[in-house]
C-alpha cells in the first residue's frame, strides 16, 4: 500500500504544470502542492482563455461574440441569424469601403463578400459599371449584403450589374472528363452549374 504523503496528484493544467516547475524539487511528492498549483493553474488557463477571446474581438475576422460591437459602431443592422462569416463580410466591407469612389475600392468591398478575386469595369458612356466575380463560381450566399454595401458606395447617378460565373462546356472539355464521370458524379443542374 503506497504513502498517503507521497501518492501524487495528476496536474492536468499547462499553467498549473508550469507553475509546479517553478517550485523546489523537494514539493515534487507533496499531494497539498501539486493540488494547490493544479487549483491556481486551472484559474489561471481560465483567465488565459477569457484574455485570448476578448482580444478576438478586436479583429473582425476572428470577432464572435463582439460582432454586435462592430456592427452598431459602423451603423450595420444586426442580424443574428446570419452566419457569423457573413456578418464578419459585411463589417469588413463597411471597413474597406471608406475612401474616394474607384474600382479598386468597390473590388475591396466586394471581395470581402465573395471570398474570391472580383473584377470591376466601368462602361464610362452608360454611367455604370460591371462587378465580375472571378473565383467565385455561382451567385455569392450574402449577394444582397454586397449589393447593399454597393449601392451604398457608388455614386446614385451610376447603374451596377452584376456578372455571375459559372460552368461551361469548355471547361468540361478541359477536365477531360467523360460522360459517364460526370454522370457518376449525380449533380443536379443547379450543382453542376457551379461545379469546379
Amino acid at each position: 500500500m503506497s504513502n498517503p504523503s507521497t501518492t501524487t496528484v495528476k496536474l492536468t493544467s499547462p499553467k498549473g504544470r508550469e507553475l509546479f516547475s517553478y517550485l523546489p524539487s523537494y514539493y515534487e511528492t507533496s499531494r497539498v502542492m501539486q493540488a494547490d498549483m493544479q487549483s491556481k493553474g486551472t484559474e489561471i488557463d481560465f483567465l488565459v482563455q477569457a484574455l485570448d477571446e476578448t482580444l478576438d474581438q478586436f479583429f473582425v475576422r476572428t470577432a464572435t461574440w463582439g460582432l454586435g460591437y462592430w456592427e452598431q459602431e459602423l451603423g450595420v443592422e444586426t442580424d443574428r441569424l446570419k452566419p457569423v462569416e457573413q456578418r464578419r463580410a459585411v463589417v469588413e466591407s463597411k471597413l474597406r469601403g471608406a475612401g474616394k469612389f474607384s474600382g479598386r475600392l468597390v473590388a475591396n468591398v466586394a471581395e470581402a463578400y465573395a471570398g474570391g478575386k472580383v473584377d470591376v469595369s466601368f462602361q464610362q458612356e452608360a454611367w455604370s459599371f460591371t462587378v465580375s466575380f472571378v473565383d467565385t463560381m455561382g451567385i455569392p450566399p450574402n449577394i444582397d449584403d454586397l449589393k447593399r454595401a454597393i449601392d451604398d458606395l457608388k455614386p446614385a447617378h451610376m447603374a451596377v450589374e452584376y456578372e455571375y460565373r459559372y460552368l461551361i462546356w469548355d471547361d468540361l472539355d478541359n477536365k477531360q472528363i467523360t460522360w459517364d464521370e460526370l454522370d457518376a458524379a449525380s449533380l443536379t443542374w443547379n450543382e453542376l452549374e457551379v461545379w469546379a
